[in-house]
Parts: structure tokens; C-alpha cells; sequence
């Protein structure tokens, strides 16, 4: 972990490492010999050098998009999908959005919904780059890191004085307003970011009485400041402060007819991060001392729109806490190791919580960053985190790059990844109070459970009286795992001339002990109690493939591919044995599933790709883009009663987005630019909420500098 951070901070801070690669000026082409990326392998590297399957997005390839957040960048990527499951989240390498670790400038971003974390948090008009790196990065990340890492690097201290005002507005009433500002002295630096958002929502199905995305305003501040304390030591202090409200007003059931809900919520995130780094004279040692502050809560409340009266009301409130050293040792211009610790407090108070609960852990870390013989790079690395709820974890990972041929190079990776129970694996206590069904955390269920049955709740069991629990289920789940996969990587990149560049994959994920749900007893009401337990096995497996082409200067296309097989062992190995059955719910006939008949796990497109024409010609200063993106078809839910995706009904159809822009620069200040996402206006209101149909946008850019 520590080294990728202490690396990214140095920069930030000004912190100057001779003999590691600067970071070149961004142009829409991909400059495969100086794109830097700090991520990968926790030194600054040449993205073309790095072991292990990494994407940069540089700023003006972000600009160029039109895009305001995360989201957007991320949706346009081979290899991701923008999910919506309590939120928008990044699916990779079929992977859900709770196995992949969201960080700012190396921090985790918290405050996760069921696993999800809402990607439109974040905005992106200071961002220098996004770095993406595919596969279990436990050994250096630990815990969400199990399908990979997205870091967010934000734009650090420049010489001299600048700013920044932009506004855009859009379809839906859609308004993204921001500042920024910039000053770099000899010894103090500073950056400054601040963002509105604001939308009036919009609604695809208005029979249904609500709106497919209520209006929302939301508010970003963001700031660095760097000091130069002597020649080899620097201080960074960064905190970033964000806040969203939302409004909005449902239909529900009352008595015999419905009644008008008025909802409102308010969400706020924050977090506070200062670093001291210190370098030795001869340049071989860097020292780093961090440490991190962040916090989220939200905060829920229904009233009856009639009169006011309270209908419901919920909160949650979470905090993290981690202090962290390391150093990085350079052995030779060719070998450096890494070594750090670090110690995590986690907490959180929430109203489906009864008490405030706290998860203490702490790791270490050591890695090896080697190059033996010209064009052959090793880097290996192990991770060890200690836990207060579970066994402690190892991770290693070892990867290598080797450059066959000026135009050849071939890659590859294995290692672990894990992901840890969270709060609401563990400590939920929920009881649904209209449907009267029942969920808890296994730290929690049996105390629950005797409660249930004391009060007569519990369906007993007929020949002893007693409350009829599945024991073996419950102790099963006392023992909750942490969720693992072992994954391999093998690549191959190739640059065979100036213009063209090609990069192909194989990826395979081998998921253990996934954590799921589980009824454990019945209530008297007819519902079930439920908690979680370590069950499946399952597999991702498939190939990534990219080419960019320049088709003239200024001028260049690209394009990418995934194919992806996610599928759950356990079923397979029913399939096999012909024991899954399914009945047509129209003909009420029941005949065997074959196993070519099985797709894999809901929310997986087999075949996703898309297509990028980019334009740039600073001397006009005119950039264009022509984007496309596809999704093949998904599973989405089960219709014959036998869990599994299995028929044509259960999927939902795929689609193709189209998205362009184009923008005009006068004086190196004025920037105007106009585009549409979505151009073609597809929708698909029954299963896809998050697309709204053709959004039109234009925006104005003034830029301010003083040298």
C-alpha cells in the first residue's frame, strides 16, 4: 500500500526523486513511453514498463469527454460497467462494486450502501488523472481490493498563480457550477476546488408516481496545501468536504388505499489528510509519516406529505481512522524495497445498529521491485492484516514484464485478494415493519434469535416444543470468513509501429467464501430471520483487448473489448449432475436446465466494448470526441423459481451509447464547448433507471494566470 501513496504524496508535495520518471504534458494521444502511474506497483513508473493491467485518463482526455464525475470517466472504460445497485458502482472483471477499493490521492473513500459506493460523490474538475488497476491488489491495498483499485489523483500545487471558473448546464436543469485556484511560492503551495451540482431529476415511468431520480444539489470543497519544511522534507495537509441533499415525494400503502410520503435526506462526507516526507541527502531513503481522518453520515426522513406526521426516520454515521509509516529503500537504480505499517479504526452508528460498533485492525507490508536484466521487471510483495472480528490475512502477489522485442512484451501476475465482513455483515439488526421479515449480523443473531423465541416469535418445533432454529447454519455463520480469490493474469502488448498500439489479456478471478444470506428460522408472522454466511464458489474468467490507432496528427482511434464468463461453481457442478430443474411459469411445465442453457451470474455482459475517436488541434484550439459505448445483454432476475439465469426472459437487452462533444479555446482562457450523451435517446424505463434518455449540455471555461 504504502508505497504507491508515499510516491503520489511526494509528488503532490513537491518532493523531487531524481531518478524516477516526470510526469509528461497530457495530450489526447497515448504517450506509452513517458505516462507515468503511480498505482500499479508502488513506485512512479512509465505506464508502458508497469507489470500488471493498468488504464490512465489523463485530464484532457476527461475534459475532452465533457465529463463532471466519476462516473462518467469510468463508464467508458474497457473492462467496466457503471452498475446501479444502491448506487452507481464499478463492476470489473465481473466483479461487483464491493470488491473494488475507490481512493482520493491513495485514501479510501468510505460510506458504502450495501456494499455499493455512490460514484457520482465525486467530482471531477480537479483531477489530473484516473488510475486504474485491474485484478486482487490486496498486497497492496488490503481490504475491497479483491477485483482492483481506482485512484483518484487530483491536481497539485503548479508555479505561479492561476484559476479556474467553469459553469454548464444542461438537459433536466442539470447544472455543474466550480472554481479553482492555484499558488506555488518557493516554500508554500496551495489548491483549491470547489463544485455545485445540481439537477432537476427526471422520471421514466410517471405512472408509477415517482421519479426514477429525485432532484438533488450537491456540494464539493477540496484543498491541498504543501510546505517545504528544508531541503529533503515536505509537509502536505489535504482535506476534501462534500454534502448532498434530495428531496422528493412516493407513493405508499395505508389502510385500504395509499398515502403521499415526503422524503428527504442529506448526506455528507469528509476527511482530513496531512503527510511529512524526508528524504536522505544520498537519495536512497524516504521516510513517510501519514496519517487519515474521514468520516460519513446520512441522515433519512419520511413524513406524511398531508399533515407532517413522521412516517420513518434512519441515520448512519461512520468514521476511519488509520495513522501509517513506511520506508522506501533504493538499493541500486534498479531494486527497491519497501516495507511499512499501518492501524485502522473503524466505527459506525446507525440506526439498524443497537449500539456504536468499532473494528480495530492492523497490517504490514513489504515489497520487492526488481529489474535482474535489461527489459526483465519482477515485482513482488506480501501483505499481512490483523484483524479484532476475524483471522488474519496474507496476501502476496508477484508479477513480471519482460520485453521480448523493441515492439513485444509480454506480462504476467497472480495473487490473492480478500475482502473483510462488513458492519452490516456483522452487527445489522433489522426487522422490516411492514413485511415483518427479519435480518442480522453474525455477531449478533443468536442473542436476537433467543430474544425472538422468548417473546414467542418463532415457529416451534412440533415434536419438542422448541423454537426450530438450523443450528448448523447458525454455527456456520458465528465462523464468518473473510471473502478471498486467487487470480492470474497473463498479457501480451505489442507497438509495431509509431501509430499503433495493441494490448490483449487473459484474466481469471477464483472467488472463495463469498458471504450471502441465509434463513435461519421461521416467525410466527409467516416470515423468515436471516443472517449471512460463507457459502459460494465461484469463477470470472475471460479476455481484454485494446487498440489505438493515429490516423493523423491530432487525429485518433481507438477501441476495446471484453469477453467475461462469471459463473457459480456450485451451480456447474448441479448442472452436471442434472439436478436443477425449471418450470415455464406460462405452460407450468417442468423439464431439466442443461448446462449451456446456465448464463453465469446476474448483472454480467458476456461481450461489452467501445469505440473512441479523438480530436485535438491546440493550434486551433479545437478538441472533438465521438464516443461509443456497448453492453451485451444481462441477466437481471429470476422468473422460473429455480434462482439461477437460465432463460431469454431473464435477460435484459443490450445497448449502445453514444456520446459526443466538441469544444473551442480562444487566448488560451475563453473555452465554450457543447455535446450530447446519449445521442440516439435510449432508454429502457423497466430495468435501467440510470439512463435518462438524450442529454444536451454546454459549458463555458475562463482560465486566469499569473507567472
Amino acid at each position: 500500500m504504502a508505497f504507491a501513496r508515499f510516491f503520489c504524496i511526494s509528488s503532490l508535495s513537491g518532493l523531487a526523486l531524481p531518478a524516477l520518471a516526470q510526469q509528461p504534458t497530457d495530450t489526447l494521444r497515448r504517450q506509452q513511453l513517458g505516462e507515468v502511474v503511480v498505482t500499479a506497483t508502488r513506485t512512479e513508473r512509465s505506464i508502458s514498463e508497469v507489470p500488471i493491467p493498468v488504464t490512465v485518463v489523463g485530464v484532457k482526455q476527461i475534459k475532452a469527454m465533457g465529463a463532471v464525475r466519476l462516473n462518467d470517466v469510468l463508464g467508458e472504460q474497457t473492462g467496466l460497467s457503471i452498475v446501479a445497485d444502491h448506487g452507481r458502482g464499478v463492476q470489473m472483471q465481473g466483479l461487483n462494486p464491493e470488491y473494488t477499493l475507490i481512493l482520493v490521492d491513495g485514501e479510501p473513500l468510505i460510506g458504502r450502501t450495501a456494499g455499493t459506493l455512490e460514484l457520482s460523490r465525486v467530482a471531477v474538475g480537479n483531477i489530473q488523472r484516473v488510475e486504474i488497476v485491474k485484478g486482487p491488489a490486496s498486497a497492496m491495498w488490503g481490504s475491497e481490493a479483491l477485483a482492483g483499485v481506482v485512484n483518484i489523483i487530483t491536481q497539485k500545487p503548479q508555479d505561479g498563480t492561476s484559476g479556474t471558473l467553469r459553469l454548464r448546464y444542461g438537459s433536466n436543469r442539470t447544472a455543474d457550477v466550480s472554481a479553482s485556484v492555484n499558488t506555488q511560492g518557493e516554500r508554500l503551495g496551495l489548491t483549491a476546488f470547489v463544485n455545485r451540482y445540481s439537477s432537476a431529476g427526471y422520471t421514466l415511468r410517471p405512472e408509477s408516481g415517482t421519479a426514477s431520480v429525485p432532484p438533488f444539489a450537491n456540494y464539493t470543497a477540496q484543498s491541498r496545501l504543501t510546505y517545504k519544511l528544508g531541503e529533503r522534507t515536505r509537509l502536505s495537509v489535504s482535506g476534501r468536504y462534500f454534502t448532498e441533499s434530495q428531496a422528493s415525494t412516493y407513493p405508499v400503502a395505508a389502510g385500504t388505499g395509499t398515502a403521499s410520503v415526503r422524503y428527504e435526506s442529506r448526506q455528507q462526507d469528509y476527511s482530513f489528510n496531512p503527510v511529512l516526507t524526508h528524504g536522505t541527502a544520498n537519495g536512497r531513503l524516504f521516510a513517510t509519516a501519514r496519517f487519515y481522518l474521514a468520516g460519513y453520515r446520512t441522515r433519512e426522513n419520511y413524513t406524511y406529505a398531508a399533515d407532517g406526521a413522521p412516517y420513518d426516520n434512519t441515520y448512519f454515521n461512520q468514521t476511519f481512522l488509520r495513522p501509517e509509516v513506511q520506508l522506501d529503500w533504493r538499493l541500486g537504480s534498479k531494486h527497491t524495497l519497501t516495507g511499512g505499517a499501518g492501524y485502522i479504526n473503524e466505527g459506525v452508528e446507525a440506526t439498524r445498529y443497537d449500539a456504536v460498533q468499532h473494528m480495530q485492525s492492523y497490517y504490514g507490508f513489504v515489497q520487492d521491485d526488481w529489474t535482474p536484466l535489461p527489459g526483465l521487471n519482477i515485482v513482488a510483495g506480501a501483505r499481512y492484516d490483523g484483524h479484532n472480528q476475524y483471522p488474519g490475512q496474507l496476501s502476496p502477489k508477484a508479477s513480471a514484464r519482460y520485453q521480448v522485442r523493441p515492439w513485444l512484451a509480454v506480462r504476467g501476475s497472480a495473487g490473492r485478494g480478500y475482502r473483510a465482513p462488513d458492519f452490516r455483515q456483522l452487527y445489522l439488526n433489522f426487522s422490516n415493519p411492514v413485511v415483518g421479515y427479519s435480518v442480522f449480523g453474525t455477531q449478533e443473531v443468536r442473542a436476537r434469535l433467543a430474544a425472538l423465541a422468548a417473546a414467542g416469535q418463532l415457529v416451534p418445533d412440533p415434536a419438542t416444543g422448541l423454537p426450530l432454529i438450523n443450528n448448523a447454519l447458525l454455527d456456520r455463520a458465528s465462523s464468518l470468513r473473510p471473502e478471498s480469490s486467487v487470480a492470474y493474469n497473463a498479457g501480451l502488448q505489442l507497438d509495431p509501429t509509431d501509430k499503433l498500439s495493441l494490448t490483449a489479456s487473459y484474466f481469471r478471478n477464483t472467488l472463495r467464501d463469498l458471504i450471502e444470506t441465509t434463513p435461519l428460522a421461521q416467525k410466527t408472522n409467516g416470515q423468515s430471520v436471516f443472517t449471512y454466511y460463507n457459502v459460494s464458489q465461484a469463477y470470472t474468467q475471460g479476455v481484454e483487448a485494446e487498440a489505438g490507432y493515429q490516423l493523423r496528427p491530432g487525429l485518433r482511434l481507438s477501441g476495446g473489448y471484453q469477453f467475461l464468463l462469471a459463473k457459480d461453481q456450485a451451480v456447474e457442478a448441479r448442472l452436471a449432475t442434472g439436478d436443477v430443474y425449471r418450470r415455464d411459469p406460462t405452460t407450468l411445465i417442468t423439464e431439466r436446465v442443461k448446462a449451456a442453457d446456465y448464463g453465469g451470474l446476474f448483472n454480467r455482459s458476456k461481450h461489452s466494448g467501445n469505440v473512441k475517436l479523438f480530436y485535438e488541434s491546440p493550434a486551433k484550439g479545437l478538441t472533438a470526441s465521438l464516443r461509443g459505448i456497448y453492453r451485451g445483454r444481462y441477466g437481471f432476475q429470476d422468473l422460473n423459481g429455480n434462482a439461477i439465469l437460465d432463460t431469454d426472459a431473464e435477460y435484459v437487452r443490450g445497448y449502445t451509447l453514444w456520446n459526443v462533444a466538441a469544444s473551442k479555446t480562444w487566448q488560451q482562457r475563453y473555452t465554450l464547448q457543447v455535446g450530447v450523451d446519449n445521442a440516439l435517446g435510449y432508454t429502457d424505463p423497466a430495468y435501467i433507471s440510470t439512463l435518462p434518455g438524450r442529454l444536451l449540455y454546454a459549458s463555458v471555461e475562463l482560465r486566469l494566470s499569473k507567472k
